[in-house]
Parts: C-alpha cells; sequence; structure tokens
C-alpha cells in the first residue's frame, strides 16, 4: 500500500530497521531531505477487527535453532514461588529475524516510556519495599 493515510484504520510502518521519529513511529512515510525516493516508508495497512486482547504477567521464552517461541500468562501468585502452575493462554512463534525487529520496537517503546515516567524497576521485591524506581 502507498504511504496514504488510510481511513482511521492502524497502520504499521515497513522499511529500514532505523530510530524512528515520533511520527515514524505512528507510520507515517518519513520524507528525506533529499527527496530520495528510497528512503521513504511504506505503509501497510493492519487489519485488527478480529484480533483478542489479553492481559499477562508471566511470559516464558524458549525456542528452537529457527524459531523463538513466547509463552505468555497469568500468574496468581507475582511474589515468591506459585504454588500452582501459571497457566500459558496464548503462544506466539516468531522467527528471529522477526524477534530481533520486535526487540527492537519493545526498546524503543520502553526507553520512551522511562524517559516521560522514570526508569521501570523490574525487581518486585524492590518495588514492594520501595527500594528503588517508580511504582
Amino acid at each position: 500500500m502507498a504511504d496514504k493515510p488510510t481511513s482511521g484504520k492502524p497502520s504499521a510502518t515497513a522499511g529500514p530497521t532505523k530510530a524512528q521519529s515520533p511520527a515514524g513511529a505512528a507510520g507515517e512515510a518519513a520524507p528525506s531531505a533529499q527527496g530520495d525516493s528510497q528512503q521513504q516508508r511504506v505503509r501497510v495497512e493492519v487489519a485488527d477487527k478480529d484480533s483478542v486482547c489479553s492481559y499477562a504477567n508471566f511470559c516464558r521464552v524458549t525456542g528452537t535453532p529457527e524459531e523463538l517461541i513466547l509463552d505468555f500468562g497469568l500468574n496468581a501468585q507475582p511474589y515468591g514461588v506459585p504454588s500452582e502452575p501459571v497457566e500459558v493462554k496464548q503462544r506466539i512463534v516468531l522467527n528471529y529475524f522477526t524477534a530481533k525487529r520486535t526487540l527492537q520496537a519493545l526498546s524503543l517503546s520502553v526507553q520512551r516510556h522511562e524517559q516521560a515516567f522514570g526508569v521501570l524497576e523490574t525487581d518486585v521485591q524492590k518495588r514492594v519495599t520501595g527500594g528503588g524506581g517508580t511504582s
């Protein structure tokens, strides 16, 4: 699809995986300084009307030489060792190329969040006792 805006439908940007400006992250075409058509990003229309939204506070990452497997679930006991098994509700299988692009996108999003709201403390015990980071 061309870089023409769609009628309110979500879109993603395809193209070089350089750090994007906020406009580029929203899926808009980034004009190049020299008018290079090779540098323009192509918009990809995303149809998500049949997608399912789920919450997860647990993620297990495993893999094979060809694929990365992400299992997501809800851990009812986030402190200590759960007494019951965590039930996996979603599984996403990615090739390593897609996994690397996903890692870059997630990293950029977390950096922006931390710049706006402060550092995220991933150690639950430190968050509970107030030993650092934001809640």
